[in-house]
């Protein structure tokens, strides 16, 4: 049985849609990935959309969207991307928060360099499956 886990920023638009396509491109096999918020906008950041699919080739927009925490089943995991807001307390077996600044309205330097920190933490949470299925 696979592991749920959930990517938690207040508008589900960009790092935590970013974070669920890259767990669904990189870790599939072990985790169910959903993303969410507790506010959402109409639509995913079209920079990540664009960065994500000319990166990975990933078309964001045709398995993705923007969705509140009330939309997603229960999940074991929760990851906070590091919107320095108070989070929802959502019950989950293992929280954990990866601090990552907003790269809304910034240059695509600075998107892909958060694109690629996402990518890193994905494998290292993927690298860490087995003692997290303890958990």
């Amino acid at each position: 049985m696979k592991i749920k886990i959930a990517f938690i920023c207040v508008h589900n638009s960009c790092r935590s849609q970013i974070a669920e396509a890259l767990c669904k491109y990189f870790a599939a096999d072990q985790f169910e990935c959903y993303s969410a918020g507790t506010l959402i906008t109409s639509k995913i950041n079209p920079d990540a959309v664009r960065l994500v699919n000319e990166i990975y080739d990933i078309d964001m927009t045709k398995s993705q969207a923007p969705k509140l925490i009330t939309d997603i089943p229960k999940v074991d995991i929760v990851i906070t991307m590091g919107c320095n807001v108070a989070c929802p307390n959502i019950p989950c077996k293992h929280r954990e928060d990866w601090g990552l600044p907003d790269p809304t309205g910034k240059a695509d330097d600075v998107f892909k360099d958060t694109i690629r920190s996402i990518e890193t933490k994905v494998k290292d949470l993927k690298s860490r499956y087995e003692t997290l299925s303890s958990v």
